[in-house]
């Protein structure tokens, strides 16, 4: 039977999240405006922020969308610090404007790896958009462009976010006992 894990209460909301999307989509909207824009999410977590980001986005805005698959975690609660891709891009991004979108910002590993890989790639410009920042968990020195929530050091699960593929479905954010 898979271990359980001891939810600690909602951190951000539903209602929440989806504000932040608008707020985020308006920035991403008026910057690209007249540009072609791939959206790259990084699988799995992801899915569920590019998916509210997409929706709000200014409809004559000139957007595509890709998806990578790394691991860097793997089934643990702490980054192993290798970054694998599982799943590379579908299409060419060059001289896109890539927009890689991220569940959270941790060690910075994942998303200065990807920064610089998809930069090999000949794009117009690469930036980055995280639903959630956890500085004090950096390990690189790397920042995101669009920042929805700053964290606490905390392991946090819902709205994409898993641990041990749990919680993902969770429609809101929320923490994990790990002890």
């Amino acid at each position: 039977m898979p271990e359980e894990y001891e939810l600690q209460g909602v951190i951000f909301t539903e209602e929440q999240i989806a504000a932040k999307a608008i707020e985020i989509a308006a920035e991403i909207s008026r910057d690209y405006k007249g540009r072609h824009v791939v959206m790259v999410g990084v699988l799995k977590g992801a899915v569920m922020w590019m998916s509210e980001l997409l929706k709000r986005l200014d409809q004559d805005l000139d957007v595509s969308i890709d998806f990578m698959a790394v691991a860097s975690y793997g089934m643990d609660t702490k980054t192993s610090g290798v970054v694998k891709i599982n799943k590379d891009l579908d299409w060419s991004v060059d001289g896109k404007h890539v927009i890689l979108v991220e569940d959270i910002l941790d060690s910075g590993v994942t998303l200065e790896y990807l920064v610089k890989y998809l930069g090999s790639k000949n794009p117009a410009s690469v930036s980055s958009c995280v639903l959630l920042d956890k500085p004090s968990g950096r390990k690189v020195d790397v920042e995101a462009d669009y920042v929805g929530f700053v964290v606490d050091d905390i392991f946090i699960v819902g709205y994409g976010l898993d641990v041990a593929q749990k919680y993902r479905n969770l429609p809101f954010i929320t923490s994990v006992k790990t002890e």
